[in-house]
């Protein structure tokens, strides 16, 4: 039987006798989440319908829920309480929620004990957690509270006290470190009331020191009788001595190497016209600087460069006489002592 099968069948079993259901309320029926194979039929039924309710859901004829598993509620705040419980069938492997919405003022619905003696837990934990009364129960004293206890815990306008009336049994408050600081103000549960506004230190508890600001603009004051505020003592003048001239001895020429050329394509192309103009003074003036450093460099060579060395002097040949720059003398011929 699907959940959609069980809650129409829980509503025809209900309304059968039509002159109790009308006059009670609407029944309604749901599927609770959970997914495939955890799926339950949810009916929503009046107050005055819960046990026989559960009658019907624990009879053979009808859904055949022999199995009680759990009974519970739910503070609804104004609109009262939920009584919600959850019955299974062993042998036909399906499930059903029973709900019931009681009001806040006079929360009581009938005890279901006769149908499952093993409710009589469930109901005076609700009754004693919740304070919903259960009608024909024999014996609705507290379960799991000590004796005296006064009030409903799981109310939701319950004041959880116990942090404020015990101290806490740790040796630090949460929040608290080593050094024995807190690094923040201790966040309370949800339910727990400011001690400073109720319990037996109302009113006695000083408020928190807040440490003080400083002024906008202000600074500590420095080690070395630095002015708070930021003014600065002037230096006097002279303290710091002067450079002495021709102290930095100057460089020799042609110690600064020269420069490598970029290629053209590793520079990125700027963006714009100005850029455009701008790049090209700025490449015109790289490339002089760098054709001035080359220029530099090969005169500084130039300049310390060895003079050549003179050719060796060839020496004459054997027998030849060695040429003079002078010319023999000549003179009036010679004759045979004749007159020509």
């Amino acid at each position: 039987m699907t959940p959609e099968e069980a809650g129409e069948r829980m509503v025809a079993l209900l309304t059968a006798d039509a002159t109790d259901a009308p006059a009670e309320g609407p029944i309604t029926t749901g599927v609770s989440g959970g997914g495939p194979g955890h799926e339950r039929a949810v009916v929503d039924v009046p107050g005055a319908l819960w046990w026989a309710a559960v009658d019907a859901a624990r009879d053979p004829g009808g859904l055949g829920c022999d199995f009680f598993d759990w009974l519970s509620a739910v503070d609804e705040l104004d609109e009262g309480f939920t009584v919600v419980a959850h019955l299974w069938s062993t042998r036909r492997r399906h499930g059903v929620l029973l709900r019931a919405r009681v009001a806040r003022d006079n929360p009581v619905v009938e005890s279901v004990i006769d149908l499952f003696p093993g409710a009589a837990w469930h109901e005076r934990e609700t009754h004693e957690m919740f304070g919903i009364g259960f009608s024909r129960h024999p014996d609705l004293r507290p379960l799991l509270l000590p004796p005296g206890f006064e009030g409903n815990p799981l109310r939701k306008e319950f004041v959880l006290a116990s942090r404020v009336a015990k101290a806490w049994p740790g040796a630090k408050e949460p929040g608290e470190s080593e050094a024995g600081t807190a690094k923040r103000a201790p966040m309370r549960p949800p339910g727990v009331p400011d001690p400073n506004e109720w319990g037996p230190m109302k009113g006695k508890i000083p408020p928190p020191e807040t440490p003080a600001r400083r002024a906008p603009g202000e600074r500590p004051t420095r080690a070395g009788g630095a002015v708070p505020g930021g003014d600065r003592p002037a230096r006097p003048a002279g303290e710091r001595p002067a450079r002495p001239a021709g102290e930095r001895p100057a460089r020799p020429a042609g110690d600064r190497p020269a420069r490598p050329v970029r290629p053209a394509g590793d520079r990125p192309a700027p963006d714009g016209a100005a850029t455009d103009q701008a790049g090209t003074v700025a490449a015109g003036q790289a490339e002089a600087a760098e054709a001035g450093d080359r220029a530099g460099a090969e005169q500084t060579a130039a300049d310390q460069a060895p003079p050549p060395a003179a050719p060796p002097a060839t020496p004459p040949e054997v027998g030849t006489p060695p040429e003079t720059s002078t010319p023999p003398e000549t003179g009036p011929a010679q004759t045979d002592g004749k007159d020509a």
